[in-house]
């Protein structure tokens, strides 16, 4: 697809086109001219005259615009860089009017080429997680390029100025032969008049194409006075009725050829053809005597109507075909327009519509082609339909992108939490804790582009750090520690079942427990397991609650100090400590709030609730003062 820069085509390019699609168009009814100042129908003879009248004036401007072309290579097997080289070479070693044909060679393989490299690097990019909407790609060789190309229509658009100057001074010499000719008839002496003349008919000859709009106004006008010129010589002169002899003989050729036209079969080359024989029997050939002029012109005018006729039978096939053509892209307008994108919730969904909706946009294309005035109607439709489509498309996106931001954030809490636990040795917990961190990092929708590498980095570093980890300790694993877990495992089995143990009993499992060894790392989970049991056997005592919340609490330190673990019974030391200045907190606070009731009887309810709570905050504070004091007993 052209960008848009390049559907704005250089007027001088185009105007030659526009002007040769005008002249296609045939007037079959009510077509008038004016003949000697009055009015009059125009029979189909001189419709089909005038129809190719008008294509000669035509094709005398388009062939003041004709450019000379050189050779064209194929450019299809030169790089990216090379064509850049091919068309700067191009420019600088040739008339600008004689290189279009390289020129478009070099576009058509240049956009080809760069249309790949770009289709490819959006795929990659959307591979790698990107958001078709922020796809961007540039590139020097496309900017040499289009620089360029601009300097490339830069000098076209001088070089069509120059013709068109061309063309209004060949218009002034022109006029001036008429003058000069007028003057002849009027005033010349009759012994000169003849060798004059014929200088001043060299001189038309001689000069170069004037544009359409004035091309058969001034031919016209000359032939009538060249015809006016002739009927006005009186005296008896070889040379004019050589030359009448000679035109007749010409023009006779010219009317075989046209009735032979007719029974081509390629119409269009039949009308080109004809055009030329037209021009030339303006053009090259002078009048001939007045006897045969109208007989020569008939003859001349019927074989022109029998191609004229037989090239509007084949419009008129082709106008039904191309009704054919307005269907077919109608059809796919009508499936353009009733394509809903309401059910359309994420990035892949798109994805599929834009697919489908291209396949529409290549069915329309390959429907086949229109002329303007038949495509214009039915192209507007098309742009509409995909407009449509496009703007829904568009507001997903914008709207996505939105949500990026958001994205963004999510995945940032994600990398610190794994960032924060890459160190950790509690496998067992962890794992699980990254497994579900990996899968909600997918469920997570796309981020801004310029961030996605770098957090999937980060992402990435941290959980491989800690798998590496993982795999290593699991694999350093010996056959004496899988024993102790082993052994553990069917104890932990045993002591499940076990009923009303006393105190004895298990400070024994306890003491057995330990001697068993120490759990490696990816295994200490065993011991959490273990401790729960410890607790519920510990609850089921008839102990006071002192008690029991020191034998669990001893259990636990004990089994911390046989593994070693200093990190967590340095982590347990904080938390006895953080819990004792909160209840002595709690006990000042309560302490304060007795002040209140210094006129209050000792047994007032609200006093009584108070002084209880504060004594049994203080049996709390005894017991966590005495689980600190066990603590730091321990050597760690």
């Amino acid at each position: 697809m052209l960008e848009n820069n390049e559907e704005n085509v250089e007027k001088t390019e185009n105007k030659i086109e526009e002007v040769t699609n005008e002249t296609s168009k045939v007037e079959t009814e009510n077509s008038k001219i004016n003949l000697e100042e009055s009015e009059v129908k125009v029979d189909d003879t001189i419709e089909a005259v005038e129809e190719i009248e008008k294509s000669i004036a035509v094709d005398a401007e388009k062939d003041a615009h004709k450019e000379e072309e050189t050779a064209v290579v194929d450019y299809s097997k030169l790089s990216l860089e090379e064509l850049v080289v091919e068309l700067k070479k191009t420019l600088a070693n040739n008339p600008i009017q004689k290189i279009k044909s390289q020129v478009e060679g070099i576009k058509s393989a240049f956009n080809q080429q760069f249309g790949t490299l770009l289709a490819n690097k959006k795929a990659a990019f959307l591979e790698a997680g990107g958001n078709s909407i922020d796809f961007q790609f540039s590139s020097p060789v496309k900017s040499e390029y289009n620089s360029l190309l601009s300097e490339y229509k830069k000098q076209r658009d001088a070089y069509y100025n120059d013709l068109e100057k061309q063309m209004s001074e060949n218009l002034e010499k022109k006029l001036s032969v008429i003058e000069k000719l007028k003057d002849l008839i009027e005033n010349a002496d009759t012994a000169t008049m003849y060798k004059s003349f014929k200088g001043l008919q060299d001189t038309w000859r001689s000069i170069g194409p004037v544009s359409k709009n004035h091309y058969n106004d001034t031919w016209k006008t000359f032939h009538h006075h060249v015809e006016r010129f002739y009927d006005l010589l009186h005296l008896s002169n070889d040379f004019r009725d050589l030359d009448f002899k000679h035109n007749l003989e010409e023009k006779i050729k010219i009317i075989a050829k046209a009735e032979a036209l007719a029974e081509e079969a390629d119409i269009n080359l039949a009308f080109k053809e004809l055009q030329e024989l037209h021009k030339i029997w303006k053009e090259d050939i002078g009048p001939v005597s007045q006897e045969h002029r109208e007989d020569v012109w008939k003859k001349f005018s019927a074989a022109t109507k029998k191609i004229h006729d037989k090239r509007h039978d084949h419009f008129r096939e082709m106008r039904s075909k191309h009704q054919e053509i307005i269907e077919k892209k109608l059809v796919v307008v009508t499936k353009l327009n009733d394509y809903d994108t309401s059910n359309n919730k994420s990035h892949n969904d798109w994805q599929k519509s834009i697919k489908i909706v291209e396949e529409l946009r290549q069915e329309y294309f390959s429907a086949g082609k229109l002329p303007y005035s038949k495509s214009e109607e039915v192209w507007q439709k098309f742009k509409a339909a995909t407009k449509k489509f496009n703007s829904a498309k568009n507001i997903f996106y914008k709207q996505e992108k939105s949500g990026q931001q958001e994205n963004l954030k999510k995945k940032m809490e994600l990398i610190e939490l794994a960032e924060s636990l890459k160190d950790s040795e509690d496998w067992e917990t962890t794992t699980n804790t990254l497994k579900r961190i990996q899968s909600d990092w997918k469920k997570i929708g796309h981020v801004p582009r310029k961030f996605s590498d770098d957090i999937w980095k980060r992402f990435k570093a941290a959980c491989n750090h800690y798998f590496d980890r993982f795999h290593e300790q699991k694999n350093s694993l010996n056959k004496e520690q899988q024993a102790v877990v082993e052994t553990k495992k069917e104890f932990l089995e045993t002591i499940k079942e076990l009923k009303d143990p006393t105190k004895d009993k298990i400070i024994e499992i306890i003491n057995d427990w330990r001697s068993m060894g120490s759990l490696p790392r990816n295994s200490r989970h065993l011991e959490g397991k273990f401790n729960k049991l410890i607790d519920r056997a510990f609850g089921g005592l008839s102990l006071d609650k002192k008690e029991i919340s020191m034998l669990k609490f001893t259990n636990i330190v004990d089994g911390l100090a046989a593994d070693n673990d200093v990190r967590k019974l340095d982590s347990e030391q904080m938390f006895v400590r953080k819990k004792i200045d909160e209840v002595i907190r709690e006990i000042q606070q309560l302490e304060n709030n007795l002040g209140f009731f210094s006129n209050a009887k000792d047994d007032n309810p609200l006093v009584l609730n108070v002084k209880k709570r504060v004594a049994e905050f203080k049996e709390d504070l005894a017991v966590w003062k005495e689980k600190l004091s066990y603590i730091k007993k321990i050597d760690y």
